[in-house]
C-alpha cells in the first residue's frame, strides 16, 4: 500500500505516541491524496488523523494482549 508509513510493531518495542500520530497522518495523506489539506478541509483532515491514531492505538493494545 504505502511504504512510507512506518511499521508500528517491531517485536517487543512499543510504538510511541508520536510514531502512531505520524503513521496516521501519512495514512490520511495517502487516502486523501493531499500533502496538506486546504483551510476548508483542515478540520476534517485533523479529525481523520485523530480517528486513525485512536484506531491504531486500540489495535496495538489488542494485539499485544493476545500475544
Amino acid at each position: 500500500m504505502c511504504r512510507s508509513i512506518k511499521r508500528l510493531r517491531e517485536g517487543d518495542v512499543p510504538a510511541t505516541e508520536t510514531e502512531i500520530r505520524e503513521a496516521a497522518l501519512q495514512f490520511v495523506r495517502k487516502v486523501s491524496g493531499y500533502r496538506a489539506p486546504s483551510k476548508r478541509n483542515e478540520d476534517a483532515s485533523n479529525g481523520a488523523v485523530d480517528e486513525v491514531a485512536d484506531a491504531s492505538r486500540r489495535l496495538r493494545e489488542a494485539v499485544s494482549r493476545s500475544a
